[in-house]
């Protein structure tokens, strides 16, 4: 049995015991103050050690490829600027939430490493695209299948027959879901970023990954993660329990502007930095 009329039901009893790290709101507000400084907000990311430690890890990874070590958070908020740290700091905070999905449903490790692959790839296209901010396309790429995890934990039983469905009818477990539910986990971590106020950016590009055409406002970054949704499936880096590659949009593709002359490029610095950047986040 269905175990919700809608996606808002299902999110209702959860958004408010998995609501973000105070953290993270307290390093939004200060990026956003033209009161604060660069300090302030180092001072903030230092009160949590465990943050400062992932955050430490991942400017010093392959990631970014500085040619000196960065040793604190406040050469880190300099090198790398506010928005960028604020971005990452986000992606590692929502990475520490979810726990307690039974390993026969779904592995987590595998399934952080496809959105970390999502990520990555995301940013390495935005940086071909000469994005101003690519950690911002890195950061939807952690959260592009962050509703499937909703899902999980709030119909672990529904959501084990959808994988079931899909693995016996070969089909997407998109579809799966669908059919089982009557919408998918697009859906649910659109209006779970919604509801954390998160940027519009943000929401939408999770609503619509898989149907990037359905975006309006904000159609490139939507069709940035759809197409590095795909590489991450194609390189079989992790798996966010699903068995199928899913079809590439073309019009997402010529979308970007991009020459498929390149893939090779996007593929090889992908695959360079992957196991530093899993290694540094999870």
């Amino acid at each position: 049995m269905v175990p919700s009329a809608s996606p808002r039901d299902l999110l209702r009893g959860y958004v408010e015991v998995s609501s973000l790290p105070m953290i993270h709101l307290r390093l939004d507000e200060a990026i956003n103050n033209p009161r604060k400084s660069m300090a302030d907000i180092a001072k903030i990311i230092r009160e949590d050690p465990g943050l400062t430690a992932r955050l430490l890890r991942i400017v010093n990874s392959a990631f970014y490829n500085f040619p000196s070590r960065v040793e604190t958070i406040s050469q880190a908020v300099t090198i790398i600027g506010t928005q960028q740290l604020g971005a990452l700091a986000l992606a590692t905070s929502v990475m520490q939430m979810f726990k307690g999905i039974p390993e026969d449903v779904v592995n987590m490790d595998s399934f952080w490493r496809h959105s970390v692959a999502c990520g990555l790839a995301a940013r390495v296209l935005g940086t071909l695209r000469r994005e101003q901010n690519p950690e911002r396309l890195f950061v939807a790429g952690i959260l592009h299948d962050i509703g499937r995890l909703v899902m999980l934990t709030k119909a672990t039983d529904q959501m084990r027959e959808a994988i079931l469905q899909s693995r016996r009818n070969h089909q997407l477990l998109f579809d799966a879901e669908l059919a089982l539910f009557g919408f998918t986990h697009s859906v649910i971590g659109g209006l779970l970023l919604q509801t954390w106020k998160l940027p519009g950016t943000l929401e939408e590009v999770v609503m619509f990954h898989h149907t990037p055409r359905a975006a309006t406002k904000f159609p490139i970054e939507t069709a940035t993660i759809h197409v590095a949704d795909i590489v991450a499936h194609c390189m079989e880096l992790g798996s966010s329990a699903e068995n199928h590659v899913p079809p590439l949009d073309e019009d997402a593709w010529a979308l970007l502007g991009l020459s498929p002359s390149v893939l090779s490029s996007l593929l090889e610095q992908v695959d360079r930095q992957y196991i530093d950047a899993v290694h540094s986040i999870l």
